[in-house]
């Protein structure tokens, strides 16, 4: 091994695995057909990893992302996240991670809408059963952290459509998760905004965030270091962009 791949070696080993999928497929069956959503997919994510997910509808994105937010289990194979195998957990165990291990971002930001700005990012604090004043505590100092302290009390009616998407994020970001899934979060965004929400990504990755992102677009997918490329249920790439590549040399 050369110097430089010890190093990379090294670098790796020292961010450690979040989470690994080895061989997993995901069947499902519709009147006699049985369909592969997901045929033997292997991949690993490592601690700070900024990770694109890329595919045409129908290439197994949504599937992938499921079986990552341990919403859904595999038909074969293994997932370890965080050294623990998801397969061998009961279904409080996976809501347990699912509230304490990952941060979901959606397109269509899923906020509860008669709630402000404080109390939504407060709800997955809730399940932890954490005093309220300590979480209004966590809550406005996500909100803060996403550039919204001084939305604390608005609506989400009266929050522009990037608004609300940060509120989404620090929603995600308040457990402290060991990674974020953020599934087409610029779908319904115009493209100033979207490289808004992208920017806020490239600095929680500074910060040492794991992020994958599920896209469709290829320009959010480049912004990436990462980029992970589905065709039906398979992968066919997995490589680093010109961003990753600089990033990986220094």
């Amino acid at each position: 091994m050369n110097e430089a791949a010890t190093a990379n070696a090294q670098h790796d080993t020292v961010r450690g695995t979040v989470l690994e999928l080895k061989s997993v497929s995901r069947f499902y069956t519709m009147g006699d057909q049985h369909i592969a959503a997901l045929d033997k997919v292997s991949i690993s994510i490592r601690r700070n990893d900024y990770v694109a997910v890329i595919g045409a509808s129908g290439s197994g994105k949504s599937t992938l992302l499921n079986i990552l937010g341990c919403l859904d289990r595999p038909s074969e194979g293994d997932y370890i996240l965080d050294g623990a195998s998801v397969g061998q957990l009961s279904q409080n165990q996976l809501a347990t991670i699912r509230n304490r291990r990952i941060g979901f971002i959606f397109q269509s930001f899923n906020l509860l809408p008669r709630m402000d700005a404080l109390r939504n990012v407060m709800q997955p604090l809730i399940y932890r059963q954490i005093p309220i004043r300590q979480r209004r505590i966590l809550a406005q100092q996500a909100l803060e952290d996403v550039g919204l302290g001084d939305r604390v009390d608005h609506l989400p009616n009266q929050l522009s459509g990037g608004q609300r998407q940060r509120v989404a994020i620090a929603r995600a970001l308040v457990t402290e998760p060991a990674i974020l899934l953020a599934d087409e979060p610029t779908g319904n965004l115009d493209s100033q905004t979207s490289d808004e929400i992208m920017a806020l990504f490239d600095r929680l990755v500074a910060q040492g965030q794991t992020l994958v992102v599920v896209t469709h677009e290829p320009e959010i997918a480049q912004h990436c270091h990462r980029v992970i490329r589905l065709h039906d249920g398979q992968v066919v790439a997995d490589q680093l962009t010109d961003r990753g590549q600089h990033v990986s040399a220094v």
